[in-house]
């Protein structure tokens, strides 16, 4: 537990890169697999990908997206509230009015116009679709710097998260039941950012014994999902931490052989892949079963693999086409910093 900057924390670090790029993929995976299986009726192998990732793709996430925090938690507000506030306010609010765009017609046929917009409306309450994650973090940013402003020890906050992750927090409202899931993920991140630093260097100078740990984990995260035993109390906090740490291993090890470029990249570019994954998802699914050649678990495959890469083409045409707003938010929707004033010297 610290408050001091991790000591391995360049301007980008290859393994938070790579743990990136594992999460953005496996949540495109989870949401391009379901889909087509719901859209389909049934199941296919790709389904027990998904399932094994399930119980820690989400806390992974989360943990990365604290894991520097304490770099600027001590910020002024005004800095504070437009880094780690307005950015996310403005990429919801865009794209979930691009979302709408794109399902408007098919809401309107069992809404009405009237009714789809009171649906639009709506998600900026309870979020939509695949966007909740980054209406999620702005909530978690303002949570920490007002417990760390008010004096709230950490240990105390994380004993508050994990006993909230534990209970069984069902009110049907995204927000709520999403922060009580996920807050002492991304407080682990905060909290025990140089110990999980510490950890990814040990990982990469003791390569083999982490080999063989990571084999262990595997084996009892897959026995845990099959069992059903992962969705307990208790054990699917276990689960999501030891996971998350098994995450940042595996980037880790791929950054130290410098493999798997393309992930790296995908995890350098994680938010243009979730903020517009579900076009490219959405239009290759209906077109993959339509066309029925393939089983649903390679449909669900190649649905993923449109979805990454059918984002990155759309980030692509914006910077031809010069259509940035989408993936940049611009000036005018920033909080201007307070000019500086230069020091004169003494006469």
């Amino acid at each position: 537990m610290t408050n001091t900057p991790p000591p391995l924390a360049p301007e980008r670090v290859d393994w938070v890169d790579y743990a990136k790029g594992f999460c953005i993929i496996m949540v495109v995976m989870m949401h391009s697999t379901l889909g087509v299986e719901q859209a389909a009726g049934q199941t296919g192998y790709m389904h027990a990908w998904v399932a094994f990732a399930k119980p820690f793709r989400m806390p992974d996430f989360f943990m990365i997206s604290g894991l520097f925090l304490v770099r600027v938690i001590d910020r002024d507000w005004k800095t504070y509230l437009d880094r780690k506030v307005l950015h996310f306010a403005y990429f919801y609010a865009l794209w979930i009015t691009i979302q709408f765009a794109f399902k408007a017609p098919g809401f309107a046929v069992s809404h009405g116009w009237l009714g789809t917009l009171g649906l639009y409306l709506e998600s900026f309450v309870q979020p939509f679709g695949t966007l909740w994650f980054i209406y999620l973090l702005p909530i978690f940013f303002v949570t920490v710097k007002l417990a760390r402003n008010w004096g709230v020890p950490t240990p105390l906050l994380w004993l508050a998260a994990a006993a909230l992750e534990i209970a069984p927090v069902e009110t049907g409202w995204v927000i709520v039941d999403e922060f009580a899931s996920r807050f002492v993920y991304f407080l682990t991140g905060y909290m025990f950012a140089e110990r999980i630093f510490a950890l990814a260097a040990l990982v990469q100078r003791q390569w083999s014994a982490a080999l063989a740990g990571l084999m262990i984990w595997a084996a009892l995260n897959g026995t845990l999902v099959v069992t059903g035993a992962s969705e307990w109390p208790v054990v699917s906090l276990g689960l999501g931490l030891v996971g998350a740490a098994a995450v940042v291993s595996v980037s880790a090890l791929l950054a130290n052989v410098h493999g798997l470029s393309a992930l790296r990249f995908c995890g350098q570019n994680s938010i243009v892949i979730y903020l517009a994954f579900f076009l490219p998802m959405a239009a290759s699914r209906a077109a993959l079963l339509r066309l029925g050649v393939f089983d649903i678990g390679t449909v669900s495959l190649l649905v993923t693999t449109a979805g990454v890469l059918g984002a990155l083409a759309i980030w692509w045409a914006s910077r031809i086409l010069r259509l940035d707003f989408l993936f940049t938010r611009p000036a005018r929707f920033r909080i201007p910093a307070k000019p500086r004033v230069a020091l004169q010297p003494a006469e």
